[in-house]
């Protein structure tokens, strides 16, 4: 169903496991299974031929270099599947042939009548075997786990037991302040000024270079005790004894930045961090990792204490242990792929050395699996995303006790639950709002969202379903023991002390609204981010003509619409009119859509449009298939194509290197600024550099609206942006 689609928008059409289009599971998802109202039967064509110029006669025979040889190698090794295909199905039939023969010479087997009891018990064990029918095309689910609930955390085995269990009588950190030991006054006080909106907020500059948004209640009702302190070192931490060591081995020469973020996460104030690189990541990644092992160890230990307690005895009939949730997961983590998941647990184990790991090998077979690697002309960004394993529907639980760590245990066994949206999306189950499953997420007390930028690139609504169901009153017991859950999770309000941490590349206003709306910690909340943006404009590595045409638009509501207008009235009559260029071949221009939406509307409209007839254009998308890529290609290279629409899914999951572009249009501008970068600057700086144009005839040109402002700034600079939004004498701004 559209439900469980990949893309940011849905339309219909079954869950596919399949990555974009072509190249197995996880990287393409598209908004919804548009791709099916567009198949052979669709009035719209996909693509129009120019008329092959005499030099140009055949089947394009003058392409050149590797884009011709890429053409081939896809013709031919379809063919050899095709092949392989064929060639099996006579070796099949003759096993079929000889199976039946066999059967045949055995005496008849006698005929026994099945009850209607029998028959249910068979309905459900195939119901088992498939534990997601509604999935009826995906594989079998490696992350599947048969175990039973083992009720309430309140009963912990002697093996769970730590020895590090018994704390200093009187200290209070973060944890205390916050979790275990809140003020109750304060605490209701911040409940009151979090529904009514009593927020306060602080801009400030950090080293010249962070722009920090501090946003807290009114009445700073909640401010943990570490609020303004910023740790030395690792050592400072309130760490559990077992992760000190570890922790200050794995992270070396912490920077003030460092610091600053470690004071943010390690005093449960939520954070949006939106300058991830990769090169921070990994830092980003052990402090994140470190904050959940260590809270998960001291809320299994303080559980632990009070149950010594209890088992003395002699406890006054006055005293509570309110000590935990309603069921056993704390930390939730929302990841893009397997390879981050393995990353994420790989750096949780290192910090927490357990003696065993049980199902290490099954994770290790399901999650690490093969190495893939890229070539050196994939950029950073692209390499640690897709390297590894990058399939993006997982989920898995993690249960840790003293000694050792459990793989693939049962959610509500579980401590730690690593996921993708799409998959924990289809472990909450079915539509059928009754038969769904979310009472697993009712105690997440920290959500990690790591590479929101990727997580954009799959289906952010899955996303936003995720934190709809978030912190909820569960719909059964769990075995739970509820004299010993915390008074403001019986009253509704655990979405008022969960932590949220996401790190994303840039900002957009689908992670301004879950920091806005979202995060409702009343610790506080911090948006840490670039305080100045210089443009990626700037490193296209030579002078192109950049044309920026500014369009109104009253309301977001109103941009598409607005923005196809102004494509079709500005745009369109320009390429109509150079349908060929001087040279004789095509006009090669790059119309760049990061929206599949837009690209199936300007597709359709190029293909049936009576004022576009003559232009002979091309198309890929994340749902193109290889051979078809290959051609749209070649196609374009080679001048029959005038015009290719590009989408910006299909560049994220691909980085494809297009070759003949002399023009590049922005329908829209890229969220992410290194798209800019690559595809007006390298497209055309390889047109350049190969001798097809000189460097004074290729130009960029892209619209923008209000509602592009974060995108706009990261591209053409903060300073410009800003003149440019304001600017009232006219509306469109070249750059050389």
């Amino acid at each position: 169903m559209a439900l469980f689609s990949r893309g940011k928008n849905t339309s219909g059409g079954e869950a596919s496991r399949e990555r974009g289009a072509h190249r197995g599971r996880g990287r393409g998802r598209g908004r919804g299974n548009l791709k099916s109202r567009f198949t052979k039967h669709s009035p719209f064509a996909t693509t129009r031929l120019e008329e092959p110029a005499e030099e140009f006669s055949g089947d394009g025979a003058e392409v050149e270099g590797g884009d011709k040889k890429i053409h081939d190698t896809l013709e031919s090794s379809s063919e050899e599947e095709e092949q392989t295909y064929i060639a099996i199905r006579p070796y099949n039939a003759l096993l079929q042939t000889l199976n039946t023969d066999a059967i045949g010479s055995q005496p008849q087997r006698k005929k026994h009548k099945l009850n209607n009891q029998k028959i249910r018990n068979l309905s459900a064990s195939s119901a088992e075997a498939n534990p997601y029918p509604a999935f009826k095309n995906v594989k079998r689910d490696v992350d599947h786990v048969e175990e039973p609930e083992e009720g309430g955390i309140v009963v912990i085995a002697d093996s769970e037991v730590s020895d590090d269990t018994e704390e200093a009588e009187g200290t209070q950190d973060a944890f205390d302040t916050h979790y275990a030991n809140p003020d109750e006054k304060k605490l209701l006080e911040g409940i009151r000024d979090a529904r009514e909106g009593n927020w306060s907020t602080r801009t400030i500059t950090f080293e010249a270079v962070w722009k920090t948004v501090t946003i807290t209640l009114g009445s700073n009702a909640m401010l943990p005790w570490s609020s303004n302190y910023i740790p030395k070192s690792i050592k400072d931490l309130e760490l559990k004894y077992k992760l000190k060591g570890p922790a200050e081995r794995d992270i070396l020469h912490p920077t003030s930045f460092d610091r600053h973020l470690a004071s943010v996460i390690f005093s449960y104030r939520d954070l949006f961090f939106y300058d991830r690189t990769p090169q921070k990541a990994e830092k980003l990644r052990k402090l994140a990792c470190l904050h959940a092992i260590n809270h998960v160890l001291k809320t299994r230990d303080k559980i632990i204490k009070n149950n010594s307690r209890l088992a003395r005895g002699n406890i006054c009939d006055d005293l509570e242990f309110r000590d935990q949730g309603f069921t056993r997961p704390k930390v939730l983590m929302l990841l893009p792929t397997r390879q981050a998941c393995v990353k994420a647990i790989d750096t949780i184990v290192s910090f927490c050395e357990p003696e065993q790991q049980e199902n290490k090998k099954r994770f290790l077979e399901s999650y690490a699996g093969a190495a893939v690697s890229f070539s050196d002309d994939k950029p950073q960004d692209f390499r640690e995303l897709f390297e590894g394993n990058d399939d993006d529907m997982f989920r898995i639980g993690m249960k840790f006790t003293r000694k050792n760590v459990k793989y693939f245990s049962q959610f509500y066994n579980s401590d730690i639950i690593f996921a993708s949206p799409l998959g924990l999306r289809m472990a909450i189950g079915s539509e059928d709002a009754k038969k769904q499953d979310y009472d697993f997420l009712s105690s997440i007390e920290i959500l990690l969202i790591d590479q929101a930028d990727a997580l954009l690139m799959q289906n952010w609504e899955h996303v936003g379903y995720i934190f709809d169901h978030l912190n909820l009153q569960p719909k059964e017991a769990h075995g739970c023991d509820f004299s010993r859950v915390r008074n403001w999770y019986l009253d509704g309000n655990s979405k008022y002390l969960r932590q949220t941490l996401v790190f994303s590349g840039f900002n957009t206003p689908e992670l301004n609204r879950v920091f806005g709306h979202n995060m409702t910690n009343l610790s506080g909340k911090f948006k840490f981010g670039k305080e100045k943006y210089h443009g990626s404009m700037l490193g296209l590595g030579t002078q192109i003509k950049q044309t920026f045409s500014r369009f109104d638009a009253a309301t977001p509501l109103l941009d598409p619409d607005t923005r196809f207008k102004v494509f079709i009235s500005t745009i369109v009559p320009a390429l109509s009119r150079n349908s060929k260029a001087a040279s004789g071949r095509g006009q090669g221009v790059l119309i760049y859509i990061p929206s599949y939406l837009d690209f199936v509307r300007i597709r359709n409209y190029l293909a049936t449009a009576s004022n576009t007839q003559s232009i002979s254009f091309g198309s890929i998308s994340e749902y193109t298939s290889a051979r078809d890529v290959a051609r749209a290609r070649s196609h374009f290279f080679s001048g029959r194509h005038s015009v290719l629409l590009y989408t910006g899914r299909a560049h994220h999951f691909r980085r494809y290197r297009l070759r003949g572009v002399r023009k590049v249009i922005m329908y829209a501008l890229p969220d992410n600024p290194i798209f800019y970068t690559e595809v007006a600057g390298d497209y055309l700086v390889a047109s350049i550099s190969e001798g097809m144009v000189d460097s004074g005839e290729v130009s960029a040109r892209s619209l923008f609206s209000k509602w592009d402002m974060l995108k706009l700034e990261r591209i053409v600079g903060t300073e410009r942006s800003a003149a440019m939004l304001k600017e009232k004498g006219g509306d469109t701004f070249n750059f050389l």
